[in-house]
This record gives C-alpha cells, structure tokens and sequence, in this order.
C-alpha cells in the first residue's frame, strides 16, 4: 500500500487509515486524487485531521471523485448537495444515529460520503464504521450460499419518516450480497437503518434473518471507532461499509457538513 504523495496510518488490521500530506483546501493534483482513490479501496475508510473547510470547499472536494448527490432530506440554500449536520440541546434525533448505510433506499447508492466536522462536544461523539468485507467473510459457507439468492427492500422511510412524517421517501430492490466494483470482494449488504425486509420469504422469517444479519454486521471484530477532533473529514466508502454516529454527548452542540459522491448505475 504504497502511495506516491500521501501517508496512510492503518488504524485496525480490518479497516480505516489515517492520511497526512494533504492539503484538502488546495487543489488537488492528479497524483494525490489517484492516491486517494487508492487509499479508499485499500482501507474503506480514511480520515484526515486539521482541515479548514467550508460547504464551497466541501463540495469542491467531492466533486473530484464524482457527481454530488443532493440529500432526500434538505441540503443548504447555495448548495443544496451539502448537507448541514448538526445537534445541540434542543434536537429529538441525529443523523446516523442506527447503524445504516447512505441511502441504500436508493436505486443507485451514493459510492461514499466526505463528512467535515468543525465544532464538537468536550467529550464524545464518535462515529463507528463496520466492514461488510469482514462481514461476508465471517458468515458461514451455507449461510453465503443462501443469502446469494436473496435479495431486499430498502425503505427511506425508516430512517426519514421521524423527520418529515408526511414526505415521500425513495424505495429500491437491492441483493442481500453485492460484489463491489473497483475491489470485486463480496459484501453484506443490508443494514439496520434502510432495510425493511427479505423479498419472496414470509415476514417471520425475514424478521428473524435480518435480526441476525444486523447483529452480525456490527459485530465490533470488523469495527473501527474515528474519536473526532475539530476540523478532521472522514470518507468512507458507502458500497463495503456501514457506520454509527454515536450520540453520547446530548446536549453538547456538535456541528459539521457532509457531501455524498454518487454511485455508477452500472454497478447496480
């Protein structure tokens, strides 16, 4: 994992690294975007500390790995692709507060998420990521043969509809197991905060796999646990991975704006 213009710290043997000799600020050549890339396939997630950006800057760099995708929740005035996250005192939910993966209720998932956090509590507030590669790969020989000819309906209602009781969310038809694109692994790929049920097998029985496969997916083995620190950005990649924001820290104000590149409908 040798990269021509950027460090990767490996922060577990399953997942996430941290990157330094970058700049995300300034413009980034085509050296650095390629190494980028790589880093993304290589370990999911990646993270970078102290650095100052705003939405404009924001959108700037996710617009180097793709078209931006604007929120089914609202995005910001002058960039609706921007989406404002924060809590304090007076908030009812946060978002990510279930384990889930972006938008899964969508037809083509984003590919990833780049989320800048500026302001934070004294204490808390980490967000948790989850490797549906290590997930796959700890299921049983039987268990992956059946759960390949599975596949699941993805509601945005779950996650959405405590937010907006009478908007209209997107639904999509997913695999239970999807191959990813750039790296071809095999991946899990239902999640607690999107997937509703199992298609073509009774209600009990969709319960009940699906409970397992939630658990099963969160299982801390293939877990790695990012401590913000202000002004840090985190990248992940939405089509092998799920994470948490862990919210611990009520009612300390934490604050920051988030982009999600979009996904290649060829790869769905």
């Amino acid at each position: 994992m040798a990269y021509k213009t950027i460090t990767a710290s490996k922060l577990t043997p399953t997942l996430g690294a941290e990157i330094s000799g970058i700049d995300l600020s300034q413009p980034i050549s085509a050296d650095q975007l390629a190494d980028l890339n790589q880093a993304i396939a290589d370990h999911q997630v990646i993270f970078f500390r102290d650095q100052t950006l705003d939405p404009a800057s924001l959108k700037r760099v996710g617009q180097y790995f793709g078209e931006l995708q604007a929120h089914a929740l609202k995005g910001l005035p002058d960039h609706p692709e921007v989406r404002k996250l924060h809590a304090d005192e007076t908030s009812k939910h946060v978002a990510g507060e279930e384990w889930h993966t972006d938008m899964s209720c969508l037809a083509v998932p984003p590919m990833g998420s780049i989320l800048y956090m500026h302001t934070l509590p004294t204490l808390g507030g980490d967000t948790i990521f989850a490797s549906m590669y290590a997930a796959y790969d700890a299921l049983s020989p039987g268990m992956k043969t059946y759960l390949e000819t599975l596949t699941a309906t993805h509601d945005g209602a779950l996650a959405f509809g405590r937010f907006d009781p009478e908007g209209k969310f997107p639904k999509a038809v997913h695999p239970v197991i999807r191959t990813h694109p750039v790296t071809g692994k095999k991946v899990l790929f239902v999640n607690r905060g999107f997937t509703s049920h199992i298609n073509g097998v009774s209600r009990e029985e969709s319960n009940a796999l699906l409970q397992y496969l939630y658990n099963h997916a969160e299982n801390a083995y293939w877990q790695v646990r990012f401590r913000w620190t202000p002004h840090a950005v985190a990248f992940w990649d939405n089509r092998c991975t799920q994470h948490l924001a862990v919210w611990d820290y009520f009612p300390q104000l934490r604050s920051g704006f988030r982009v999600q590149v979009e996904g290649n409908p060829a790869d769905y």
